[in-house]
């Protein structure tokens, strides 16, 4: 009976947020290990953009093997690289850093004055360990990554044989950091000003039923912020969710709008069938520092990388069955809704039951391999449409 099992297809929504992408990273490795989920599109934004192209290049050359062996050498890459390669060779850049007062002073210069050559380490490590080509020519996933225009503020979104280094550069383009990334003419930043992630337009191109949201920013934060960066912290929050409620909000417009009478498949129709999917990061990493997203840390690496793995794995047991079947998040309800925790309904009775505390279990896998070797509402039934 097995042999004429049906896989079970996906997408996947890739939200950016620094360094706390290692999560990301945890749950795509746990993902690959389910032979019985295919992967459809991804689209992936900022972090979300990095791992999309690891995940694309790694099937690309060796399969599901391949897929997680290069997300592990991308990540394992950022750790080696701990402080970014600009402050490391800038002695009085790498004491700013290491100052609150004099990192407040810092961001008070433009990149372009402090960083006046645009050197970027993250063109290094796409470079060593991104085969693009190949990752045009052969990977088997669509691929939306992306970056927001400066001149416009609107997204522009590239495809998998658009991809190029330029591009992830473009969508991972934070304007405080880095000077704009220029591509045919047009100055670009980091995409989570735009969409982050994209979910309309992947629903939209890519023919699969069901989406899987990878969520890597709390969707609340309690508290009033006093501080300076807190406030700033704050506001970044706010910044980088404002794209994914917009796109929330058109899901939900289209779920209301009338249902034309003969049919078809329009794309308001898609958008009101999708099935839609979450697994959360913002109860790792909602307790981490502000500036945690862009100073890559071992062990919140080590904690990430098992808490996306382990939420990755209760996912599949629990609502994995429902793919192809019925949605496992109501997207308007849980963030569009007054009380965004009143509407987080299990997909099943069982969901709720054994939440995992807040330290995600240990569980051997490419993380510590990776680290050691550098540090030497109910869900709602919808009817199968792809």
């Amino acid at each position: 009976m097995g042999l004429f099992k049906r896989a079970r297809r996906i997408n996947l929504a890739l939200q950016g947020g620094g360094a706390h992408g290692a999560f990301t990273w945890g749950v795509l490795d746990r993902l690959l290990e389910d032979e019985s989920l295919e992967l459809g599109w991804v689209s992936g934004t900022s972090a979300g953009a990095v791992n999309a192209v690891a995940l694309a290049a790694g099937l690309a050359e060796g399969g599901r093997a391949g897929a997680r062996a290069r997300l592990k050498a991308v990540w394992d890459s950022v750790y080696r690289a701990g402080v970014p390669d600009l402050l490391r060779l800038n002695p009085f850049l790498f004491s700013l850093a290491r100052s609150p007062t004099m990192a407040h002073m810092a961001s008070l210069w433009s990149p372009y004055e402090f960083n006046p050559m645009g050197f970027d380490p993250l063109r290094r490590l796409l470079a060593e360990n991104i085969d693009f080509e190949a990752l045009r020519m052969k990977a088997p996933v669509g691929l939306i990554i992306t970056a927001t225009d400066i001149a416009t503020g609107r997204p522009r979104h590239f495809r998998r044989h658009e991809i190029t280094i330029e591009t992830i550069l473009a969508s991972a383009c934070l304007p405080t950091l880095h000077h704009a990334v220029v591509i045919d003419g047009r100055a670009y930043w980091d995409g989570g000003f735009s969409a982050n992630p994209d979910l309309v337009t992947l629903v939209q191109e890519s023919g699969v039923g069901d989406t899987l949201l990878v969520l890597l920013n709390p969707v609340e934060k309690l508290g009033i912020p006093t501080g300076v960066r807190e406030i700033a912290d704050h506001a970044n929050r706010l910044t980088f969710n404002a794209p994914l409620l917009r796109d929330i909000e058109v899901i939900a417009t289209a779920r209301r709008a009338p249902r034309p009478w003969f049919g078809g498949g329009s794309d308001v129709v898609r958008l009101a069938d999708h099935r839609f999917h979450m697994i959360e990061a913002g109860r790792y990493t909602a307790q981490l520092r502000p500036d945690s997203k862009v100073k890559p840390d071992l062990e919140m690496f080590r904690h990430l990388f098992g808490a996306g793995q382990a939420e990755a794995g209760k996912w599949l047991e629990r609502q994995g069955p429902a793919v192809g079947q019925r949605e496992t998040v109501d997207l308007p309800g849980r963030f569009l809704s007054a009380d965004p925790a009143a509407t987080a309904a299990p997909a099943t009775p069982s969901a709720s039951a054994g939440a995992a505390s807040s330290e995600a279990p240990s569980r051997s896998g490419p993380m510590d391999s990776a680290l050691e070797n550098g540090a030497s509402s109910p869900a709602t039934k919808r009817s199968e449409t792809a």
